[in-house]
């Protein structure tokens, strides 16, 4: 894997995965100052999709055999469950030991909901629309209320593109200047050392656009910390860009509405999930068995003639 992650960059693409990571970096930095820089941040995470395109081909190009769709999706129901599980955990954890960034994450969802539904709930209307449009006006007020950050959700799973940028010119540093090392097959180390550090910075990250106690930012550091290293680890067990990109993204979605409408919805969307993963196993050595079968007429056939 370590060899296709480091093939060689173009100058082209060398100055993206720069852009995608610390340029990144600076502007949810400026987003505690800035209105513009958070506009900036969410525009450079939609610009990355088009630099994973490209990164895409590294690590998904170590993979000896092409899957079929269903063990594509096997993959991902598998990703999504793996990420449920160990956040739960995490969850636990974080909840038990960093008592004060939890309850200031609790304090921030139910200030922040409030004043999302409170701001709807206050929106003037006229009688005529109220009238003739109000199943309309209904719909839109709920999109109104959620749907920047369900915005917000589906490009935070492009995260996973800087993490992967990061890996790759991390290993590249390493290339470069442990040159022995590297050909004494310690790569692995490097890419275990690379992961360690971009899953730090993940949960540095989540501090960034704003300010708290050392109490509370000590917590968020070690709880998205761990997210991340999560969220990497699925990367290169799965080998997929998108796959982990989409766990990253319907997660933190189903986690939205938990907050709006839901307590749940992570743990129902888990569950949904748990199902289709296992009706695609079944079918799979369904699948599996009859091939078999007809390998083994075609075996007896030919023994026949």
């Amino acid at each position: 894997m370590t060899t296709n992650l480091t093939k060689p960059i173009s100058i082209k693409l060398l100055f993206a995965m720069l852009i995608v990571t610390i340029g990144a970096e600076v502007l949810l930095y400026l987003t505690r100052f800035s209105y513009l820089a958070g506009t900036l941040y969410d525009a450079m995470m939609v610009a990355s999709f088009f630099v994973g395109l490209k990164l895409h081909r590294r690590i998904s190009s170590s993979a000896k055999t092409p899957i079929t769709k269903r063990q594509h999706v096997l993959k991902f129901t598998g990703a999504f469950l793996v990420f449920f599980l160990g956040s739960t955990i995490i969850n636990i954890y974080s909840s038990n030991a960093f008592n004060d960034f939890n309850d200031d994450y609790d304090q921030y969802v139910q200030t922040y909901t409030d004043m999302q539904m409170d701001a709807v709930e206050q929106k003037p209307t006229t009688p005529d629309s109220e009238t003739k449009a109000e199943p309309v006006s209904s719909f839109f007020e709920k999109v109104d209320a959620i749907g920047a950050d369900l915005y917000t959700d589906a490009l935070a799973g492009l995260e996973e593109v800087w993490r992967l940028a990061y890996i790759i010119l991390l290993l590249v540093v390493c290339k470069k200047l442990f040159p022995k090392r590297w050909a004494s097959g310690k790569r692995d180390l490097f890419l275990m050392s690379a992961l360690f550090l971009t899953s730090i910075l993940f949960g540095i990250d989540h501090t960034l656009d704003s300010v708290e106690p050392w109490g509370v930012k000590i917590g968020a550091i070690v709880t998205f910390s761990n997210m991340g290293l999560l969220f990497g680890l699925i990367l290169l067990w799965t080998r997929s860009l998108w796959v982990t990109v989409l766990v990253h993204s319907l997660y933190d979605i189903t986690a939205t509405f938990s907050w709006y409408y839901l307590d749940y919805a992570v743990d129902l969307m888990a569950w949904a999930v748990l199902m289709v993963h296992v009706i695609l196993i079944i079918l799979e050595k369904l699948n599996q068995k009859h091939a078999l079968h007809q390998l083994e007429s075609g075996e007896g056939m030919q023994a026949s003639e």
